[in-house]
């Protein structure tokens, strides 16, 4: 058990990247809290396409999107950092022009569109992590990347309220959005760029090649997929059970998706740093048994009274945000942990795609629990989050951190 580590904002911004690579961070952001929630209006408004080809061309842009992480991953163990968390904003950027030169009625260019925003999403977090980790070590890391997390959560609360401001504009209101979106992401591939960090291979520990393969981590990334559900709980389970289950006002859901962001915001770090005295693995442990408990506090909050749901759900949901802070606090953490220096790319890459495959298939599975009764859903996710906890628990490694690269600090 170690010490708890307290962090400056100052030391966290350095073990960020840098003042210029966190403005980087909270424009890009930005941009994509105005644009992501409103994809699917641009798509039936502007391009006038019906909701199922809307949906469809979506759904597999961004599933098709995780193909790239492979050779993300690659490039990252070459030694790139900065370079390719530009490249993901401007793969982005290139997304939003075809956006905006797409016609109506042209579904193909539409998917396609997606497709770019799908992989400049798919490829951000694994950069922006190999990135944190080149510059910080330790738990000063791992509360570096929780900063980030913070930040990029803020950024893309406000990026939605800038948009829902514009929503009132209609057509013309979604294509100026969606035009100030690329401007913002060309803005954040200019300044993650400059940052100019990359990181060359030294001499590697014995027994570790700098061509070998990367950890397989098969527990860690399939216990993945399943604690990723938990951040779609806020946006789609929650929503569902109280609007179309329990016939509660939309309010509430409104007001826990806020909840939730603001939740997360403010005490990301704080807890973050908090459970740093003890070991990542058991702290990912921990996340699983609190999301647990929340979802079966779920399950007993929809059983009760008229009235009384809607409230008992919104207090279980705070429990879940707790859960979903501390995952997301020690997840990232341990990959960097467990990856030796020559594979930390392709191990992120991998752990980005089990995370990208969980969140685009929870919408369905959710959705298809939810229809045949909350015990079913919430039973459901309970065991299987369990079970996950329990798998990571038990399984044994050991932490190599980042040795065999030597870094250049930004300029």
């Amino acid at each position: 058990m170690a010490t708890t580590i307290k962090i400056r904002p100052r030391a966290l911004i350095r073990a960020s990247g840098g003042p210029r690579y966190a403005v980087a961070l909270a424009v890009d952001a930005l941009g994509t809290g105005m644009l992501r929630p409103f994809l699917l209006l641009y798509g039936l408004t502007v391009l006038r396409l019906s909701a199922p080809a809307t949906g469809v061309a979506m759904t597999v842009g961004v599933v098709a999107s995780l193909a790239c992480m492979p050779a993300v991953g690659r490039w990252l163990d070459r030694g790139a950092r900065s370079t390719v968390v530009a490249a993901s904003m401007l793969v982005r950027v290139l997304g939003v022009v075809l956006l905006l030169a797409t016609p109506a009625g042209h579904v193909r260019l539409f998917a396609t569109a997606a497709l770019l925003l799908g992989i400049g999403n798919q490829a951000w977090p694994a950069a922006h992590a190999a990135l944190v980790a080149t510059v910080a070590r330790g738990r000063e890391r791992d509360a570096a990347l929780a900063g980030g997390r913070a930040l990029r959560n803020a950024g893309l609360g406000a990026g939605a309220l800038l948009a829902t401001a514009c929503l009132a504009g209609g057509t013309t209101a979604l294509q100026v959005l969606a035009g100030v979106t690329g401007l913002a992401y060309l803005a954040a591939a200019a300044l993650a760029w400059s940052v100019h960090l990359h990181a060359h291979p030294a001499a590697t520990p014995a027994g570790d090649r700098a061509d070998g393969p990367a950890p397989r981590m098969r527990v860690l990334l399939a216990a993945n997929v399943v604690y990723v559900f938990c951040l779609n709980v806020p946006e789609i389970a929650l929503p569902l059970v109280l609007v179309y289950q329990l016939h509660a006002s939309p309010v509430w859901a409104a007001a826990i998706f806020v909840a939730n962001t603001v939740l997360v915001v403010t005490l990301q770090v704080p807890v973050t740093v908090l459970l740093s005295r003890f070991s990542r693995r058991a702290v990912l442990a921990l996340a699983g048994v609190v999301l647990t408990a929340s979802y079966l506090g779920f399950l007993a909050a929809t059983s009760l009274g008229h009235g009384w749901s809607a409230p008992a759900v919104a207090a279980v949901s705070v429990v879940c945000t707790i859960g979903e802070i501390v995952y997301a606090g020690s997840a990232t953490a341990l990959v960097t942990a467990l990856a030796p220096a020559h594979a930390l790319g392709r191990a992120l890459a991998r752990f980005q795609l089990s995370t990208g495959f969980g969140l685009a298939v929870s919408p369905a599975i959710i959705t298809a629990l939810a229809s045949t009764g909350s015990a079913a859903l919430w039973g459901s996710l309970a065991g299987a989050t369990l079970l996950s906890a329990g798998a990571v628990a038990t399984e044994k490694d050991q932490e190599t951190g980042l040795r065999g690269f030597r870094t250049l600090k930004p300029s």
